[in-house]
């Protein structure tokens, strides 16, 4: 068996999110290495979400983004629209950093935690978290308060900065909203940075001990079937919760899964591999 040491040395976002989800399902797509096919409908969107990101990153850096545009009359849209909805973030101002795709990286209890920034904005006073979203703002707010996207992104640039937590912010534009893009924007505080401590270490603490159960050949425990998330899920068959579903969801990864009482997925760049 792999060394779970060299498998799981890098976590993301939307592996917290998936392990704090379904253990086992976190066991069977990163460990046992286990997918299906996604869905061309799926595919698509996430391509579309692939160029989106690549043209704002280009768009960032200076460099010529005419190409892109021109191969998709909705890109070149959308991309106007969030300019037109938001350029005093979009405007460089010679006072600020920024930079685009801005990773960071934290070791935390054993594990290297890792987020990208879609775009990152400072200055002596305040940290700014920009994410682009290909996708229409979520109706609940507190799906994103909650998801490890929001928690993690803030909680690693408070540790690895000098900026106090009040003095970072973490905002969210959907690109697709109707009738222009709109924005959800997030700030911190100690309090909430106490906590995501507490909840990463208790959490990370739960996987420590999977692993050490995985190399004795114990599996990751299931979620309960009373949460009634099994149904969306690509290995129901093999968790042997499929008796009473008709229909399955062919989902890949944890970006992909959802259900009417799970945190949404944010996570629409590319993640770190494990």
């Amino acid at each position: 068996m792999e060394s779970t040491q060299e498998v799981l040395f890098r976590l993301s976002q939307g592996q917290l999110n998936l392990l704090q989800t379904c253990p086992r399902k976190f066991q069977q797509i990163y460990l046992d290495k286990l997918s299906s096919p996604t869905n061309p409908e799926q595919l698509e969107r996430q391509n579309w979400g692939s160029r989106f990101h690549l043209l704002m990153q280009q768009r960032e850096l200076g460099l010529p983004v005419e190409s892109l545009v021109q191969e998709d009359a909705q890109l070149h849209r959308w991309v106007t629209a969030l300019v037109d909805a938001a350029p005093e973030i979009l405007i460089s101002n010679p006072k600020t950093f920024r930079q685009s795709e801005h990773c960071r990286t934290l070791n935390f209890e054993g594990y290297l935690l890792t987020v990208i920034y879609d775009l990152f904005i400072e200055d002596t006073q305040s940290a700014q978290i920009l994410d682009w979203k290909t996708y229409p703002q979520p109706k609940n707010r507190r799906w994103l308060e909650k998801d490890w996207q929001t928690r993690l992104y803030l909680y690693i640039l408070a540790e690895t900065s000098d900026y106090l937590p009040e003095q970072i912010s973490m905002t969210y534009w959907f690109v697709q909203s109707q009738p222009q893009p709109e924005s959800l924007k997030f700030t911190y505080n100690a309090v909430q940075h106490e906590q995501t401590k507490r909840d990463l270490t208790e959490l990370l603490t739960q996987l420590t001990n999977y692993l050490q159960r995985y190399q004795q050949a114990e599996d990751f425990p299931q979620v309960p079937e009373t949460a009634n998330r099994c149904p969306d899920c690509n290995f129901a068959i093999r968790c042997q919760r499929d008796r009473n579903f008709s229909n399955t969801s062919h989902l890949t990864s944890e970006e992909n899964f959802s259900h009417q009482d799970w945190l949404p997925n944010l996570a629409k760049i590319q993640e770190v591999s494990l």
